[in-house]
């Protein structure tokens, strides 16, 4: 008789169910996240009529962590379900809205029993790609939070500094505009820091500008930038009180504490994702296409992993990416719209790796001007063009080739098909 297994996962202990294929309970016990507490998990295993050639199935709310790098590695099929899907199951069964840890276990072996078909197992990725999708994963976390810390600076320093962010505008050097600022460069960090305020940045020399670009890593047309920096900081500006500018500038200087030592960790996992990255076998094929590169590349293998039964085709890929639209009709009415349950940090650098793609000459950007041309606004294009080269990657990392623009774009693309707006 099959058996099947729940683990409600939590921190300090993890709750086991095993139930049939009647479902009825054939056991049940309360873990902890040790050595001892995992072979009492596979002693219930053994008495329950585990063996090599069947092993029981386990479903889980997380597909990470340290139990199920255990279940992982002794090679038992891991189901990760959604918490959500898995509060949906227990209103199947419990109207009253009761919950606790051991029926949520029973839930979770309940799920296997009834519908393991329709949920994915974790994929059998190799242990350099998990590497990859921890590193990138890490980088792209970094990224972020140094996206929000830049901005938080930029809020400040617009209060009572817009001259530094005038003269940290887009462009080399000095800018024009305060909407776009580069305050996470080098060459801003380094002069933020002896120049905190309006009053101290207005009294900086050139001299001590030009070595605060050098410690901060420039080395060409240092000269330039520090006439251009000296001359923005030194424009009349409204000022605040002197004793609130200065308390400003203080609190711009702890916020630039973090910003450095966040940069310093960007920089120093970049590195360390090109480097897994690098040494894996799908590297040559994945930057192969325009518009990938060391890092983007790491995040597309990470999260589509290299367990090539994960999607049975290209379609199942582009859904879980969110590239492929979804149709929603019910009677008279249909309608096509973009998907919005998807992996997003997949989906985040497909719009990315689709805008680098597009913006030189190259059959990537024909692509893209025909669903202008087609009536597609901007993202629907890129959209369009992440659809279709996460079809070209399938395609290849099956066939073990690299990208052919001659074969990848060797007809037009069909105007009547459906995208999402």
């Amino acid at each position: 008789m099959a058996v099947y297994c729940g683990i409600d996962w939590a921190e300090g202990h993890h709750d086991i169910a095993l139930v049939n294929d009647e479902g009825k309970l054939v056991a049940k016990r309360r873990i902890n996240e040790t050595v001892e507490g995992f072979a009492e998990l596979i002693e219930m295993f053994v008495d329950a009529g585990d063996s090599a050639g069947a092993p029981i199935p386990v479903a889980i709310e997380t597909p990470r962590g340290l139990l199920v790098a255990a279940l992982r590695a002794a090679g038992r099929p891991i189901y990760p379900i959604n918490p959500l899907a898995v509060a949906r199951y227990r209103e199947r069964t419990s109207v009253s809205g009761k919950k606790s840890d051991h029926i949520d276990a029973m839930t979770l072996a309940n799920i296997l029993r009834t519908n393991a078909h329709l949920h994915r197992m974790l994929p059998d990725d190799s242990d350099l790609a998990r590497s990859v999708t921890v590193l990138a994963r890490a980088h792209q976390d970094a990224v972020w939070r140094r996206t929000k810390i830049v901005q938080e600076l930029r809020a400040r320093l617009r209060e009572y500094y817009p001259g530094f962010l005038a003269a940290f505008g887009t462009g080399s050097g000095a800018g024009s505009g305060l909407s776009t600022t580069q305050l996470a460069s080098a060459d801003a960090r380094a002069v933020l820091a002896i120049g905190p305020t309006p009053a101290t940045g207005a009294k900086l020399s050139k001299a001590r500008v030009e070595t605060a670009l050098r410690r901060g890593g420039r080395q060409r047309r240092i000269a330039t930038v520090a006439t251009t920096v000296i001359a923005a900081l030194r424009i009349p500006q409204l000022r605040q009180e002197q004793v609130v500018e200065d308390a400003m500038g203080a609190e711009a200087i702890a916020l630039l504490g973090v910003l450095n030592a966040i940069c310093e960790s960007v920089d120093q996992l970049a590195a360390a994702t090109a480097t897994a990255f690098s040494q894996h076998p799908d590297y040559e094929i994945i930057t192969s296409f325009p518009g990938l590169a060391d890092t983007s590349g790491a995040v597309v293998l990470g999260e589509m992993g290299d367990d090539r039964s994960r999607f049975a085709d290209d379609r199942a890929l582009k859904a879980f990416a969110g590239s492929a639209p979804v149709t929603k009709a019910s009677g008279k009415s249909r309608s096509v719209v973009r998907r919005r349950t998807k992996n997003n940090r997949l989906a985040g650098i497909g719009y990315s790796w689709a805008f680098t793609a597009s913006a030189r000459p190259s059959p990537s950007r024909e692509h893209y001007l025909r669903r202008r041309d087609h009536g597609d606004g901007h993202p629907a294009a890129l959209r369009h063009l992440f659809n279709k080269m996460l079809g070209q990657l399938h395609h290849c990392l099956a066939t073990g080739q690299t990208f052919d623009p001659s074969k990848g774009y060797s007809q037009a693309v069909n105007q009547s098909e459906p995208i999402a707006a």
